[in-house]
């Protein structure tokens, strides 16, 4: 009987969900005088039957006893092998360890129960204590597609949003087979935990291999287009405009038809508009013709925009008149007329008549010359906050970008149709690709908020909206629960701090007043951007989380600091490299793909990652290295509702010394002095000066505008006698 049903069951899985099976090779490659567990994650009902057909050989499922009571339970598992266990009892391990060293080839789902969140879920310990005391070597599946089936568990009131297919395709990805480092000291409660993060770090590496792709971002809109609703609403902004992956696309061939003509064979593109539906109609025009958008910072000034445009040699900026009236931007656009081209999308609208809209909605896509473009090619310009200094243009690829996407989603989850809020600016790393890019490319939907900084009004339109995830920094983050309602967040289910340091009293604060957390992260731009970050199931308080899949990381010592080293970085969302002021237009790749982060950080047994500063945010006092990040902390601590930057000027005597601005009036060198001495620091760790400014120069992404602060301090302190 199994021997007719097991054959006409693979057809038909192959036929109505169009099953495909990558990294066999990975299988075929095993050492066989080893045993083999395989793992993988649990989206639906499908997830058992899919392993035993398509995976090869004969496999044995550890099967919960409970699931084993109804006749069609039974009748179904009749056509495999299994072990039926009870996943309480602490024998059920025992079980398994038996059949691997009998060698037969066994599979868990670590999870134990089919997920309910569209995540992985938390992971029972069994699967590592399997694995440890067995010796077995763990082949991680990846299952992507059936999530979005009949079968999965997201049907319920909890995720309305969700629009299941009948029939959805449906991929298993074998990542490459490899045993556990099982720890060689400590046992009970830490050794478990160990092999469990383990298990997990396999299936996050996994997941990120079961669905990155090499394509270029014109063809991962046009996937998107056919993987999810593609009359589903996707993006929405404050002008009520909307548009779904269908418009998206038809817009894309229409815009970018029209500007192709205006921009002929450029290659680099300004592209300056802020967070409406407008910015990824542009953008993914430019991308669909295969231009490269620069993104312009709007609020970094004349000069800086003047050197982003040398460093980048852009010829032109594409924008809209409305909204260089709406955010005054009329002596940016005549100071560098002379220098660059603008394009105002109000113009070229009017050139996209009726014959021009007929001829997009005839023209295929697929044969845009953005569906030709190499991955490994520039996709996208941004500039670094210049908050050390002059901008640099950091060129990313569009794998890149793809990577980074899939990095974020083996960790941080986003579900098609699910409400994203975005007031981060897309001129910032952060807010192009985990505030625009990222639930754009996974049909979800967006919602662009203009600004960051209207703290009253982003909580109340978060709400309104009933957003389940939002982007900030520590900066905003304070702002928004300033005059946030405590019941405004009460739809979120992730809030995600990066760009800066993540306060313990902000962290407190939304703890107290909105029963919320907050999960830090950690990126660069040159990582397009994000590197770590705490999960709902992996998290550390005051560290910025695990690594993503992929990322390799090495920390080089600093004479004079004890604690952490420098931070380098290689993986598949490293840049490209970087343009330079001084050499317009020359690519400078990072060597043998490493970046220098040049942040001081540890990393600790368990994997999380701890930031102690940056290079540059170091100063030598008295022989010693002394962290100003860990002077504004203990200040932010004393005065936990102002801004604080210490930054280090000239001493003759010690070579250098400390000094405070500060918009907190109450604040004086004694109260800093008192605060120290309460913690119990080093009076190195004392600013000399305390300067009082209305108020802290704050970048347009919501970092601490230092070399403004630098400048500012030094001017003060030359006019002092």
């Amino acid at each position: 009987m199994k021997w007719v049903i097991k054959p006409l069951a693979k057809w038909l899985f192959k036929w109505l969900y169009r099953v495909e099976v990558k990294g066999l090779e990975h299988y075929h490659a095993l050492d066989r005088t080893q045993p083999l567990l395989i793992i993988a994650n649990h989206v639906s009902l499908l997830d058992g039957p899919l392993l035993d057909l398509f995976i090869p050989g004969e496999t044995t499922f550890m099967v919960d006893k409970g699931h084993t009571q109804k006749w069609h339970e039974r009748w179904i598992l009749g056509m495999s092998r299994f072990l039926a266990v009870d996943m309480h009892s602490p024998y059920a391990a025992k079980h398994m360890v038996e059949a691997l060293r009998s060698g037969q080839q066994c599979m868990i789902f670590p999870e134990g129960r089919i997920t309910t969140t569209g995540a992985m879920m938390k992971l029972y310990d069994g699967t590592g204590m399997v694995a440890a005391k067995s010796g077995a070597q763990i082949l991680a599946v990846h299952i992507d597609g059936a999530l979005l089936s009949r079968f999965s568990y997201l049907d319920g009131s909890r995720f309305a949003f969700i629009k299941p297919f009948w029939f959805p395709k449906i991929t298993l990805t074998l990542a490459p087979p490899r045993p556990l480092n099982v720890p060689s000291l400590g046992k009970g409660h830490d050794r478990h935990r160990l092999l469990t993060e383990q298990v997990a770090s396999r299936m996050r590496e996994a997941a990120y291999l079961g669905t990155i792709q090499r394509q270029s971002l014109h063809q991962a809109l046009l996937q998107a287009k056919t993987k999810y609703h593609a009359k589903a609403l996707c993006i929405e902004d404050i002008n009520q405009q909307t548009l779904s992956l269908k418009k998206l696309v038809l817009a894309a061939n229409i815009l970018g038809k029209a500007l192709s003509k205006k921009l002929g064979d450029e290659k680099r593109v300004g592209l300056m508009l802020p967070n409406v539906s407008g910015m990824p109609a542009s953008f993914f025009a430019l991308q669909a013709y295969g231009y490269v958008p620069a993104m312009i910072n709007f609020t970094a000034g004349i000069q800086a925009i003047r050197s982003a445009c040398q460093t980048a040699e852009l010829k032109t900026i594409i924008t809209s008149q409305r909204f260089i009236d709406a955010f005054d931007l009329h002596e940016l656009v005549q100071s560098l007329s002379g220098e660059v081209r603008f394009i105002l999308l109000e113009d070229v609208r009017q050139t996209i008549g009726f014959r021009a809209k007929l001829s997009g909605l005839l023209r295929s896509p697929k044969r845009l010359p953005g569906a030709k473009v190499n991955p490994d090619t520039e996709a996208v310009i941004l500039f670094t906050s210049g908050s050390e200094g002059t901008p640099k243009g950091v060129v990313l690829s569009h794998q890149n970008l793809i990577s980074n996407l899939e990095q974020i989603s083996a960790m941080l989850n986003l579900l098609p149709n699910e409400q994203l809020f975005n007031a981060l600016p897309t001129f910032h790393c952060f807010g192009l690709t985990a505030g625009m890019l990222w639930p754009i490319l996974k049909g979800a939907r967006v919602y662009f908020y203009p600004s960051p900084v209207h703290y009253q009004q982003v909580p109340e339109m978060a709400y309104q909206k009933n957003a389940h995830l939002i982007f900030g920094t520590d900066t905003f983050f304070n702002g928004y629960a300033r005059k946030a309602h405590p019941y405004d967040f009460y739809s979120m289910r992730a809030l995600v701090a990066g760009a800066e340091r993540l306060r313990p009293e902000t962290r407190q604060l939304y703890a107290e007043k909105f029963h919320q957390p907050i999960f830090e992260g950690y990126g660069v731009t040159e990582a397009t951007p994000v590197l770590s970050v705490n999960l709902p199931t992996a998290f550390k308080h005051g560290s910025v989380g695990l690594f993503v899949p992929m990322v390799e990381h090495r920390i080089e010592p600093i004479p004079g600091i004890h604690e952490g080293g420098r931070l380098w970085v290689k993986g598949p969302n490293i840049m490209l490299g970087y343009l330079l002021a001084d050499a317009p237009g020359v690519l400078q790749p990072p060597v043998d793909g490493w970046h220098d982060t040049g942040d001081i950080v540890e990393v600790d047994s368990d994997g999380f990652v701890w930031i102690k500063g940056r290079v540059k945010r170091f100063a030598k006092l008295g022989g010693e290295m002394v962290s100003l990040t860990a002077v504004e902390a203990y200040i932010h601590q004393a005065s936990p509702d102002g801004h604080h930057a210490v930054v280090a000027t000239v001493d003759k005597r010690k070579g250098e010394q400390l000094v405070l601005v500060t918009d907190d009036p109450s604040l004086s060198r004694k109260t800093v002095l008192d605060a120290a001495k309460a913690r119990g620091l080093s009076e190195l760790m004392i600013p000399k000066t305390v300067l009082l400014v209305e108020q802290v120069p704050i970048l347009g992404t919501g970092k601490i505008n230092y070399p403004a602060v630098q400048q500012l301090v030094e001017q003060q302190l030359l006019n002092t006698p």
